[in-house]
């Protein structure tokens, strides 16, 4: 039976000299002979890390710390730990999260001693305020004590106007600790026995994480993630980003030393002598460790760091919602372009590459303390070629830490709260397989061979169609995803 040539094949439309975001592209649907339920998107993000789900966090400081890392492996994908931070901060970063066999990231929130409490939105939705030393737990510094909500709303005005560090708790830790490794469960019954609102998890007398009753109950009605990406030792997988700098090379070797799986050599632009030789140093001192190199938008910068020896390749040049690369250098690619003529290359030698929209920031997991603004919950989330974040490091990024003048390519913005990836996740990854049924395709392998084999087709969208694909012609209306 004769095909209808319907659309364009990949190649045709890929080659026409536009430069495409996701927007401007639309798969037509194929034919369906199988459930939703059969999909897979098993991949890989390298040659030695598989994954359950093609998902993959930053090494961005407003979005891949400890409990990012940790969640995404819990899920069958895996976070890359940013390196905007000296090399012992990042190296407790990746231990922590091999340790947090429970990725739970609390809703309490962490302040630093001289914090003065002002509102009760300092608590956001928990019941506690805990207080360590740095005010985070970036590096899991030790629990110095919490305050709990009833016990501020007590408090007179001149009380509160009182340092944290003047009414609050100290914690005794043989009350409060576990250790890391204990089951849920077994948490549970410790937080119902011992009538305390929390516990502090522990692992060689460092803390690992705290939890609370309250945190308990929400990840009790988060969806069932799926099998985890765990490493030969059995914890989880966990990447990290570092420059091509002399410096980094001590960088990773304390990186090795911590455990890390994979490292991604993270600039801007990745086609340049010095990764070429960061890529040849590692491969050659660490074999068994695989190494990611990008960022690359072409077949020719693909094909020079597969030469030298890449495991996987990173895709995207200035197409991030807080990226100004393409406006301020005008150089860089429209995203779906970028990703298939960098994944036409790499399919040639087997070579994975990884893309995506940065939806994780904002998260429960992701860094940072959430804030209120007009009423909403928010998150700060930063371009790592904004000032803010060149002044803790990450010029080397952009090549531009031993230049005299600094010049952004990126922003310093906000996102609305979006709740936990364990529940944000799962439900992407369902409608993912959704749009995969609606292909007739599978599995991501499928997909590739349905795509190479001019079976399924494409079509650019015009302005006024995509207005017509999302909502439209309505005075009013609520959109939930799930």
């Amino acid at each position: 039976m004769s095909r209808f040539e319907d659309g364009f094949p990949a190649d045709k439309l890929f080659a026409q000299g536009y430069s495409y975001t996701y927007d401007d592209v639309i798969f037509l649907p194929h034919y369906i002979d199988f459930s939703t339920d059969a999909v897979s998107l098993s991949t890989r993000l390298s040659r030695r890390v598989p994954l359950s789900i093609p998902c993959v966090s930053s090494p961005m400081d407003t979005v891949s710390e400890s409990h990012m890392a940790a969640a995404m492996a819990a899920l069958g994908g895996i976070g890359i730990v940013h390196y905007n931070c000296d090399i012992a901060a990042q190296a407790s970063i990746i231990r922590q999260a091999k340790s947090l066999k429970h990725p739970i990231a609390s809703d309490a929130g962490v302040k630093f001693p001289e914090y003065e409490i002002s509102s009760l939105d300092a608590f956001g939705p928990s019941s506690f305020v805990f207080v360590t030393q740095t005010g985070g737990t970036m590096t899991t510094p030790k629990l110095l004590g919490y305050v709990t909500k009833s016990q501020w709303k007590k408090m007179n005005y001149e009380q509160r106007e009182m340092k944290i560090y003047d009414y609050m708790k100290s914690c005794d830790s043989s009350d409060y600790c576990v250790p890391w490794d204990i089951d849920l469960e077994k948490i549970e019954s410790v937080l119902e026995d011992k009538q305390k609102g929390f516990v502090v998890l522990e692992r060689n007398g460092e803390t690992v994480n705290v939890v609370t009753k309250d945190d308990i109950e929400r990840v009790k009605g988060y969806p069932k993630s799926g099998p985890g990406t765990v490493g030969p030792d059995g914890e989880w997988m966990v990447g990290a980003a570092i420059g091509t700098r002399e410096s980094d090379k001590e960088r990773l070797e304390h990186l090795v030393n911590a455990g890390v799986n994979a490292v991604v050599l993270d600039s801007s632009q990745g086609n340049s002598i010095y990764q070429l030789e960061m890529i040849k140093y590692v491969k050659n001192t660490y074999p068994e460790l695989d190494v990611i190199g990008g960022n690359v938008v072409t077949m020719y910068q693909a094909q020079n760091l597969i030469q030298a020896g890449v495991d996987g390749l990173r895709v995207g040049m200035g197409s991030g919602s807080i990226c100004t690369t393409q406006e301020v250098c005008a150089v860089g690619r429209g995203q779906a372009t970028a990703v298939y003529k960098v994944c036409s290359i790499a399919a040639q030698s087997r070579d994975s590459g990884h893309s995506g929209w940065c939806f994780l920031a904002g998260s429960t997991e992701a860094p940072g303390a959430y804030e209120y603004k007009n009423g909403k919950r928010i998150k700060k989330y930063r371009g790592m070629g904004s000032l803010e974040a060149m002044t803790k490091g990450s010029d080397q990024r952009y090549l531009g830490d031993k230049t005299k003048l600094k010049i952004a390519q990126g922003v310093v913005g906000a996102v609305a709260d979006k709740g936990s990836v364990l529940k944000l996740i799962p439900y992407t990854m369902h409608a993912v397989k959704q749009g995969f049924q609606d292909l007739g395709a599978s599995s991501l392998q499928s997909a590739h061979d349905l795509l190479r084999s001019n079976i399924l087709r494409l079509e650019a969208r015009t302005g006024a169609a995509q207005v017509e694909g999302g909502v439209h012609g309505l005075v009013s209306y609520e959109k939930k995803s799930f």
